[in-house]
């Protein structure tokens, strides 16, 4: 199989996975979604009567004709909003608009500029989701193939059994308890960091001290991130270096009298780059599934919190729209993998071909 036709299936794959996925949310979250337009369309009705006293009470005098008007003006509603269809059909039309990025107007939430637009609230979290995790990642990424290229290189001794052991507790540690613990540690007994948030109040002018101010609400949440997750890397590292180190063809060029640096950096890692890559994409999307723990207890306003908020609010249309943001950006790391993966290891298409 060529790269073009491996890469198309594997895109028409992600789209069938995404349609799939938002349609079953739409159908789960459908009946709940309409139970707030029609709750928003009493109160559109109650508001038309209170707005107008002649109206009020001339259909007051007389209940038929109130219950009458409420249901003319509720039909009329219906109509508008889309509640007189066939259910099935509102269901397919609320998926499809789902997959345009029309998420509708949030019930519940405001976002900072004080939009009620779905689609606003979700970009103004993503880039503060995206810095946050982007950052602690690459220096995760970073940590965790230094010391897992380390203790291979060192396989057995001290420093390879010292690594592991760090690198099992850091895996194993919560997210919510480190991050309450260095809350509590740097901002409370140690006073260097903010315990939450984005941004000072007041905030600070633009330019420079806008900038600073940035990287010092940013440090502790980054720091905790990456005392959880370097471990796992580490680890991951240690393994998929320490099966290439025995191919032969690391042999041989060791015994061609190559420099071990060349070897280890020039060779080893280059061979158990496919593993690695893929493992470096899949980490920066699923960095993003804790992110609701880590900018809850940061109080950071990201996509994270945004989701908490939501579901404590119960705001359907955020939930929906942030259902959809996710999956696609997984599924878009997960095409982006297989296009990577296929570059490098031309096998892979093969395999795919053959299936």
């Amino acid at each position: 199989m060529g790269l073009g036709r491996y890469i198309g299936f594997r895109i028409i794959n992600a789209v069938v996975v995404l349609v799939l996925v938002v349609f079953i949310c739409s159908l789960l979250f459908n009946t709940f979604a309409e139970q707030e337009v029609k709750a928003m369309i009493d109160e559109i009705i109650r508001a038309m009567t209170v707005g107008n006293p002649q109206l009020m009470q001339k259909l007051r005098s007389n209940q038929t004709a109130y219950q009458i008007w409420v249901e003319e003006q509720k039909k009329l509603l219906y109509e508008e909003f889309g509640l007189n269809k066939p259910y099935l059909q509102r269901v397919f039309e609320r998926a499809i608009n789902q997959l345009q990025f029309k998420f509708g107007k949030a019930t519940m939430i405001r976002s900072p500029s004080g939009s009620t637009d779905v689609a606003t609230i979700i970009l103004e979290a993503l880039p503060r989701t995206v810095l946050l995790f982007t950052t602690a990642e690459v220096i995760v990424i970073i940590i965790g193939i230094l010391l897992g290229l380390k203790a291979a290189q060192k396989a057995g001794s001290f420093l390879d059994r010292f690594i592991q052991v760090v690198s099992m507790v850091s895996a194993s540690l919560p997210m919510w308890w480190v991050g309450m613990l260095m809350i509590i540690v740097f901002s409370y007994y140690i006073p260097i960091f903010p315990s939450g948030g984005f941004t000072s109040i007041p905030p600070p002018p633009p330019g420079i001290p806008a900038l600073m101010d940035l990287l010092y609400h940013l440090a502790l949440p980054v720091i905790t991130v990456v005392l959880v997750s370097f471990g796992a890397w580490a680890y991951v590292t240690r393994s998929l270096v320490l099966g290439t180190l025995q191919e032969d063809f690391i042999m041989v060029a060791r015994a061609k009298g190559i420099p071990e640096r060349k070897v280890l950096y020039g060779h080893t890692l280059r061979a158990a780059a496919p593993p690695i890559l893929t493992n470096t994409l899949l980490s920066l999307i699923a960095s993003m599934g804790g992110a609701v723990i880590t900018e809850s207890v940061f109080n950071w306003p990201g996509l994270g919190r945004l989701y908490w908020i939501a579901i404590e609010e119960f705001d359907v249309p955020v939930l929906l729209g942030l259902t959809t943001v996710f999956t696609m950006l997984y599924l878009a790391a997960f095409v982006l993998q297989d296009l990577i993966y296929g570059l490098l290891d031309p096998r892979v298409r093969i395999g795919a071909g053959r299936r």
